[in-house]
């Protein structure tokens, strides 16, 4: 973007909800401006773990429950379909990121863990939907260790690599006629006379209609906006390729996370590579450090046989955590929408909060949302508690690494 210009929508955010919207958009026939301060994927999208997960954390009896008889349902179908529908995408315009649909593993870390999955699997059958509950002895086969008791494994799941993912829909959205301009920072919104203003460090966007896909990297652009969720960090670290050695491990190559209340994950890539990560920051670098200690502790329990590894590469990215685990749609001025609060499931939630927001730019009944429109409510106390979590995830990276 150099100088000024004018479009339909202006877009900022240059992450999986920003990308979608500018793709659905410009497939609708409107005129799209994605602006991004850093690169495609720099935030939390390209920085994901990469499982293409259904639905939320939240098992589906608690959506229902607290968005009650007409949005519920329609949410846990819509959200339950998202594999479903990033893969279709994924398909459609031959984005490669490397997709497996081998399905997810959401596994036990005690029995505990399991009695709960216990119940999100009877509801999910009482839905009909394709969620196994697997016994220990299933889930060491197909994870390759004995760590864990039981899971689930969602079938309509599976990974990408996320930054491919990105990528493919800037791709896709430019080749429909969406415009994209990185390095380009908004430093403040104003209406005039009914239409936005976007004003950049390289100009003015004006537009018709704002969509913020800023999520956990929300800033100050829009007052008060980052106190309504909590923010907290996410990390991966990556191992250098495995050898033949490493081939009991997820042969299948689902990704897997755990029941246990500070989460980790693990998959093995294209390259086979193991990731592995958990909330908190990257402590240390790469080759030295407690995340590291961290992870090489972490593999020789679950995967006591595999040996020595080497990692060569760790980053950590931001989760927008709301108060009861669900995202939100804000109508923040007329014309001004933000959907936010994706609770750690960005892949699908921003792919389809994409869709949502083109349709509602083009005349789709509010009343057919898959969530209400909500008025912006803070939390006092979401600094505090990002310090906490914060604390809590650190001092859990050293003591599991002793």
């Amino acid at each position: 973007m150099t100088g000024d210009a004018t479009v339909d929508v202006a877009i900022i955010g240059g992450g999986f909800t920003g990308l979608s919207t500018a793709l659905h958009c410009a497939e609708k026939g409107l005129s799209a401006h994605v602006i991004e301060g850093e690169q495609i994927g720099f935030g939390g999208s390209g920085r994901n773990c990469g499982l293409v997960n259904a639905a939320l954390w939240l098992p589906p009896q608690k959506v229902r429950e607290q968005l009650g008889a007409t949005y519920g349902p329609r949410f846990i179908k819509k959200f339950g379909n998202g594999p479903q529908y990033v893969f279709s995408l994924i398909e459609k315009h031959q984005i490669r990121c490397e997709v497996t649909r081998s399905g997810t593993i959401h596994a036990a870390h005690a029995p505990s863990g399991f009695r709960d999955l216990e119940g999100r699997h009877a509801e999910w059958q009482r839905l009909g939907e394709p969620v196994d509950l697997l016994t220990r002895a299933q889930v060491t086969e197909l994870i390759g260790t004995d760590v864990f008791h039981g899971g689930l494994l969602d079938n309509r799941a599976g990974t990408i690599n996320p930054m491919g993912y990105c990528r493919g829909l800037a791709r896709a959205a430019l080749a429909a006629g969406a415009k994209i301009s990185t390095g380009v920072r908004a430093t403040k919104l104003r209406k005039d006379g009914g239409i936005w203003k976007v004003e950049t460090d390289h100009g003015t966007l004006t537009a018709k209609a704002v969509v913020l896909g800023t999520n956990a990297y929300t800033d100050d652009l829009w007052p008060d906006l980052k106190r309504i969720f909590t923010m907290i960090h996410y990390f991966q670290l990556a191992t250098q390729p495995l050898g033949p050695e490493a081939a009991h491990i997820l042969p299948g190559k689902q990704g897997v996370w755990d029941t246990g209340p500070i989460m980790f994950n693990i998959r093995r890539d294209a390259f086979d590579r193991l990731l592995i990560g958990s909330m908190g920051k990257v402590v240390g670098r790469v080759d030295r450090g407690l995340s590291q200690r961290w992870a090489k502790k972490q593999i020789a329990r679950i995967f006591s046989t595999l040996g020595p590894v080497e990692f060569e590469d760790a980053w950590h990215g931001q989760i927008a955590l709301t108060p009861d685990h669900l995202p939100r749609i804000y109508e923040l001025d007329t014309n001004l929408f933000t959907p936010i609060g994706y609770n750690g499931r960005g892949i699908t939630t921003g792919t389809m909060f994409g869709e949502t927001m083109a349709g509602l730019l083009t005349g789709t009944d509010r009343a057919d949302l898959p969530l209400p429109m909500t008025k912006m409510s803070t939390v006092p106390s979401a600094p505090i508690f990002s310090k906490v979590y914060q604390t809590a995830f650190t001092a859990n990276q050293i003591f599991k690494s002793l």
